[in-house]
């Protein structure tokens, strides 16, 4: 037995494809991406856009791998096998972006992301006409995997899938597998895993074990489950637990409505058909659609929240989706300031992930209860964002919202969606009697000044003159290149009729940031007052000194009000 993998191996984070539908979208290569130049041009074309790192690929496997997932998953119409008896004219021009494919390119919010890919996986089914490869029954990975989280559920009080089981176990099995089953057969390693003293060796030995069983590379199984998880994630129905997933509660009625849905394509024209436009799901249908509404107003009313329905027409399921994504944004609001208001107990963990981007991204660090943390390569700028944003929820001081806050998208596990879109500041912390801007770069050499120096002072500036409160600009890289800090110590800007602006700018590095941020907690005196009072000590020194020394005057200041704090 194969293991299945719903996604692609080389792209892991499922978002990132959309990022490539972008690019592709304006592009002169859409439905011109097969050959040895085509896929060199693709792969150039998804590195100029900081979507795929550019270097040396002498098999050109990162154009066609790109290719491979968007047309796996129906955003570009794929290439139909003689085989499928299906004429290539019926489906669409190959490579060139689909209906659903169009939908991901033009969803703005996570959401409407998910659902684009809520439809894909609901559409894909196994063995597909794509991939006869498969030697067992066609049935959909997406619903058999949620229907094993509803039998566990029923079983044990909770949903979850760990990840060593999802590898072993749920990936291995097909529609063929009993159920019951397969819930038995998770509890059992389960419980196998529970009694071994040396977790990581059980697991490498478990693996082993499955890798001669099924004729396997013992590596491939964790690569898959990881790849498997990441792709129910994005789907917006699952979320994170532990090193493994849960379902969403929000969602449990859509998910047994999904589940019990077990049609399979009739025909090789329909299966891509559907694909290339996105299945059919649950609340496309009204009376699907209002169980799932009256799910969500007994959710809010338990949480209690009011929310009138009075002349709100439901006569359509459009009409429902509108009421659904309105009760959908209260609670994930709401969800969020609940997260925000646990991010004070996570401190170590926040800091644990600014050594992680100090070091470069590379390696895990592992927390206080054993879990391990990683920052994948691809995500790191948007990782920097995310950890400074936890880091200001957790001082727990702001007078805005946390959504509020960042201008980055998250998902149902907080973390986060992209980096924030460059027409305004990263990150904006409005406090009782000021308000800090935040900026973050990785990048550290000279090109920093280029581009960071124009857009942070103007994002300030448009800030500054917006707001009644004295506004402050943090702007925090692993280095300070000293080009990009004797910009911010000069600090001037001029509105378009010619009023010159004074900027307070304070650039410090990631890890001076930490280590003050540190000292707030482990001293027990978390006021924002503090973070203001460093400002104000920092910026006092910038007109007494050039740009290197007005670096090692932060350094000091910083250390200054760390060993006063400890």
């Amino acid at each position: 037995m194969r293991p299945w993998c719903l996604g692609n191996t080389t792209v892991r984070s499922p978002f990132r494809l959309r990022d490539g539908l972008v690019a592709l979208s304006s592009s002169s290569l859409q439905g011109n991406l097969r050959g040895q130049e085509q896929e060199i041009a693709f792969r150039r074309l998804l590195g100029e856009h900081e979507i795929v790192e550019l270097g040396t690929d002498e098999t050109y496997s990162v154009g066609r791998k790109w290719r491979s997932a968007l047309n796996k998953l129906g955003f570009l119409y794929p290439e139909i096998p003689l085989a499928a008896g299906v004429p290539q004219s019926e489906i669409g021009l190959i490579d060139m972006i689909t209906p659903n494919g169009w939908r991901l390119i033009r969803a703005d919010t996570v959401p409407a992301m998910q659902e684009c890919f809520l439809r894909s996986l609901a559409a894909h089914y196994i063995p597909s006409a794509l991939e006869q490869k498969y030697h067992f029954p066609v049935f959909s990975p997406l619903r058999h995997t949620l229907a094993i989280m509803l039998a566990l559920e029923t079983k044990t009080g909770e949903s979850r899938i760990n990840f060593i089981e999802m590898a072993l176990v749920v990936q291995l099995t097909n529609s063929d597998d009993n159920i019951e089953s397969i819930v038995s057969q998770v509890l059992a390693l389960r419980e196998r895993r529970m009694e071994a003293t040396n977790k990581r060796q059980f697991d490498r030995q478990e693996r082993e074990a499955a890798a001669e069983l099924h004729n396997y590379k013992a590596p491939t199984f964790n690569d898959y489950a990881d790849t498997n998880l990441r792709y129910l994630k994005a789907t917006g129905l699952v979320q994170s637990k532990g090193r493994g997933v849960s379902l969403v509660q929000e969602k449990h009625v859509f998910i047994e409505a999904l589940v019990r849905d077990r049609t399979i394509p009739d025909s090789g024209r329909s299966y891509f058909i559907t694909l290339c436009r996105g299945a059919t799901l649950p609340t496309d249908n009204q009376d699907s659609a209002l169980i799932v509404l009256d799910d969500l107003l007994q959710q809010l009313e338990r949480r209690g929240i009011p929310f009138d329905t009075t002349g709100k027409p439901t006569t359509t399921p459009a009409d429902i989706a509108i009421i659904r994504h309105q009760i959908e944004s209260i609670i994930a609001k709401l969800n969020e300031e609940e997260y925000a208001t646990r991010q004070a107990l996570e401190w170590q963990e926040i800091a644990l992930y600014m050594e992680l981007l100090a070091m470069n991204r590379r390696g895990k660090k592992t927390l206080a209860n054993g879990e391990e943390i990683e920052i994948p390569q691809s995500e790191a700028p948007a990782y920097f964002e995310w950890i400074l944003w936890r880091a200001f929820l957790a001082i727990n001081s702001l007078n805005n919202k946390p959504y509020d806050a960042r201008r980055f998208n998250i998902d149902q596990d907080f973390l986060p969606v992209g980096t924030a879109p460059g027409n305004g500041p990263d990150l904006i912390f409005e406090f009782h009697d000021f308000i800090v801007v935040v900026e973050v770069t990785l990048t550290d050499n000279s090109r920093q000044e280029a581009a960071e120096g124009e857009p942070v002072r103007r994002h300030i500036a448009e800030i500054a003159i917006q707001s009644t409160k004295p506004v402050y600009g943090l702007f925090i890289a692993n280095r300070i290149d000293s080009n990009t800090a004797e910009t911010f110590r000069i600090g001037s800007w001029f509105t378009r009729t010619d009023d010159k602006m004074r900027l307070d700018i304070i650039p410090v590095t990631l890890l001076q940031f930490k280590s003050f941020f540190e000292a707030l907690f482990k001293s027990g005196n978390i006021d924002v007052g503090l973070i203001r009072e460093l400002l104000d000590l920092c910026g006092k020194s910038r007109h007494q000194h050039e740009a290197p020394a007005w670096k090692r005057k932060i350094e000091e200041t910083i250390s200054n009000r760390i060993a006063i704090l400890l």
